[in-house]
């Protein structure tokens, strides 16, 4: 039996759980947005398949059904964009004041600036977050992640090799780890091509990601993503779905 299309749960109440095919999947994205929902449960209250080797299962095809690809801080709905609740820890992006108007500047530019309406690969974290299905294919010493957008893909080794030098790749370079349930990604290399979201939110060819993956249910993962970027914020920052 095929395995079910299935959600990335997100503590905003803003993704959808469906264990149907991809026919639920899309009804799910065209109704309301619903109001936000119960905390999800804690990720150690899980214990679902495993691998060969012991590692939760995470082979399937996923999709975040929420607005985070839109803007990743909350916003009210305007022409063609629906509202949504922040997914930023702490609700704003901690922005150096020069480039908190650089944003701003790229937001009023956002239709002919953004980085997808070149066709340009989408970067790391957003990737995850478009509003369209990405499917993860897992071994023992690298899981390979292959996004429907743009057929981007990326390659996450777990044998201990290090990160390559000196070179930019639009995915990055991902090196990835287990701690206990928890897949653990530390992603560089990453230019200063890509956006985070279509409002206008930026980094620079400073950025650095960890990005970690952890099963809630059978149908469900939470998904943080540590962002820092010391050219572009005051500090670290975390977004999660």
């Amino acid at each position: 039996m095929k395995k079910p299309i299935m959600t990335i749960g997100a503590a905003t109440g803003l993704v959808l759980l469906t264990t149907g095919m991809a026919a639920g999947v899309a009804q799910a994205q065209r109704g309301a947005i619903p109001p936000r929902a119960p905390a999800a449960p804690t990720a150690s209250a899980y214990s679902g398949p495993r691998t060969p080797d012991r590692k939760p299962d995470l082979n399937g095809i996923w999709q975040v059904l929420g607005t985070a690809h839109w803007n990743v801080e909350a916003h009210s709905a305007s022409e063609g964009v629906p509202a949504g609740f922040s997914v930023v820890e702490g609700g704003t992006i901690p922005y150096q004041p020069w480039a908190l108007a650089k944003r701003n500047e790229n937001l009023q530019n956002r239709l002919m600036a953004d980085p997808l309406r070149k066709c340009y690969m989408p970067g790391v974290p957003r990737a995850t977050y478009l509003p369209f299905p990405f499917e993860i294919t897992q071994t023992p010493n690298h899981i390979g992640i292959a996004y429907e957008f743009a057929h981007a893909t990326r390659t996450i080794f777990l044998d201990g090799t290090p990160h390559m030098e000196d070179l930019d790749f639009w995915m990055g370079d991902a090196r990835g780890k287990w701690e206990g349930d928890t897949l653990v990604v530390d992603t560089v290399s990453l230019g200063d091509k890509t956006w985070f979201d279509a409002a206008g939110n930026f980094h620079s060819d400073a950025l650095k990601v960890v990005e970690r993956f952890t099963p809630m249910d059978a149908a469900h993962i939470n998904y943080e993503a540590t962002i820092d970027d010391s050219k572009v914020f005051t500090r670290p920052w975390k977004l999660s779905m």
